[in-house]
């Protein structure tokens, strides 16, 4: 712990070097893909992409869920041609306390996908920042769209609502077959995923092949194991309200309160609905049929939210409808496995207080189109998988990202009793508060607008050093600086485990792994 404290001295003091230099700068100086065709291809009328010759009754792509993965990934490759069985266990709309805040970065891929039309017609609401509240205090930080046209923004909606948009969008592509059904496994022959067993809506028992299965079946995926190695945490869980005929105090923005134990997150859904959603810490929560979570409620969260959002809360506990989720995390730890590929929350899952899930999901799937449309056909499994690898290089800089500062970020915003964890989580606010690039470059990181892993770093040991700053200085007392110390090394100790997670080399030197260089197969 010792020589990860004295490495993080080192390492933040010339992060914090680096980002006050660029603030002085700053405030000084004020004043598509190739396609590739053979006549072995069958191409779609509409785009003219390839496809594989199969048989006529096997799909070139077999993907489990229907989900904002299952059901955007069905679309975006039945859209260049290829034939796409989807298996989805229940397509009745979803109701969801997650999944309902997509930011700008996620509504750019949205774009890039033609699927920006989900949002709309579903009373989808425009999001333009985060406030951000804390001991009678606020703060506004706007996301950084000035270069962006003016209809670039975030979005939420009920989650339901978007997911049902885009499976009827899939269905409406000939090439695409939406069923309901049950996958009880994955048909290996050889090492070779094949395709799978499922059960349909009647229990009939029944196998669909396909030289290439794309797993999407959520968070609760029971066919990941076989592909990845699960190691799943879960640091809280989430209690959903909704709360009807309110007014949040900064209209068309996310609120983020710091309340203790934990963060409180309120955003709209639709013109008359406000999401909340109360972050529990640990597996547990109070009880809801015998009423001790809306005493819990009542009488440890109410009286720290924004008195705007008082009475309509505490209308939504006297209505009932209490829901609570686990909030899980897993890093991407994939087994390249021939035939198959994980997507998704079955893939990769971070802390939800940022809502970016669906910003990595999308940002995925458009990473794995680029790599799939110069392919004349996926039957030879191993080679596909070996070209595939690069997938997992490709998507780092996106989900790294936002996975680590999810992490992090709930970390810091968490209250603790430890004097320097107290002080991290004030420097955050505070650092935060300054504006100009102390704001927009951490938000900007948040909505998926810049996903570079070193300006995170940067930022998360700037706010450390700023909190060392304004503690040791003017007069510096061995106190202090003993806390300014301990507030370096757990900076050091909350960042550094998620970034070894997530992986160093493929995080930050992308290009040194040899699968980032990856070329398609050529037959």
């Amino acid at each position: 712990m010792m020589d990860q404290g004295i490495f993080g001295w080192i390492f933040a003091s010339f992060l914090g070097l680096f980002v006050f230099r660029s603030l002085l700068l700053k405030n000084k100086g004020k004043g598509g893909a190739s396609v590739e065709t053979r006549d072995d291809c069958v191409k779609s009328t509409a785009h003219g992409e390839c496809r594989s010759k199969t048989a006529s009754d096997e799909a070139d792509v077999i993907i489990v869920g229907a989900g904002v993965a299952g059901a955007a990934l069905a679309h975006t490759l039945g859209k260049d041609g290829r034939r796409v069985h989807v298996i989805e266990r229940d397509l009745t709309e979803p109701d969801r306390i997650v999944g309902e805040l997509l930011q700008p970065g996620g509504y750019l891929k949205l774009i890039e996908l033609g699927l920006q039309d989900c949002v709309e017609e579903i009373d989808a609401q425009r999001v333009l920042g985060y406030a951000l509240f804390k001991d009678g205090k606020s703060t506004k930080l706007p996301y950084p769209l000035e270069q962006f046209h003016s209809d670039i923004a975030g979005r939420s909606f009920h989650n339901g609502r978007f997911i049902q948009r885009m499976r009827e969008k899939a269905a409406n592509l000939s090439n695409v077959q939406l069923d309901q059904g049950t996958v009880t496994s994955l048909l290996e022959e050889n090492g070779i995923i094949r395709g799978v067993n499922y059960k349909t809506k009647d229990g009939d028992a029944r196998t669909a092949y396909a030289p290439l299965t794309i797993v999407c079946d959520g968070c609760f995926s029971n066919l990941r194991r076989s592909l990845c190695t699960p190691k799943v945490d879960v640091p809280s869980c989430f209690v959903g309200l909704l709360l009807e005929d309110s007014e949040l105090p900064f209209a068309d923005h996310g609120h983020v309160v710091l309340a203790d134990p934990s963060p409180i997150l309120f955003y709209r859904i639709s013109s008359t609905e406000i999401r909340c959603l109360v972050d529990v810490p640990g597996q547990k929560v109070p009880s809801i049929s015998n009423g001790e979570m809306a005493k819990y409620l009542k009488t440890v969260v109410a009286p720290q939210i924004p008195p705007e959002l008082y009475d309509g809360f505490i209308a939504a506990i006297n209505k009932g409808n209490i829901r609570t989720m686990p909030n899980r995390s897993m890093p991407a730890a994939p087994h390249p496995t021939p035939g198959a590929l994980l997507m998704g929350d079955a893939f990769n899952m971070r802390h939800p207080l940022t809502g970016g899930g669906m910003t990595v999901a999308l940002s995925d799937i458009v990473v794995l189109r680029d790599l799939l449309r110069p392919l004349r056909d996926l039957n030879d499994a191993p080679t596909l998988c070996k070209y595939l690898e690069s997938f997992y290089t490709l998507r780092k800089p996106v989900a790294s990202t936002i996975n680590t500062l999810a992490g992090a970020l709930y970390r810091v915003f968490c209250a603790s009793p430890d004097q320097a964890r107290k002080e991290m989580r004030d420097a955050c606010f505070d650092y935060l508060s300054l504006g100009g690039l102390c704001s927009s470059g951490p938000v900007s990181l948040l909505s998926g607008l810049n996903p570079r892993p070193l300006s995170l770093v940067c930022h998360f040991f700037a706010v450390a050093v700023y909190g060392v700053g304004r503690l040791v200085l003017p007069f510096p007392s061995p106190k202090r600086v003993w806390i300014g110390a301990r507030i370096i090394s757990g900076a050091s100790g909350i960042i550094f485990p998620i970034i070894k997670a997530e992986g160093i080399r493929q995080m930050f030197f992308p290009a040194t792994v040899p699968a980032y260089y990856r070329a398609p197969p050529v037959k």
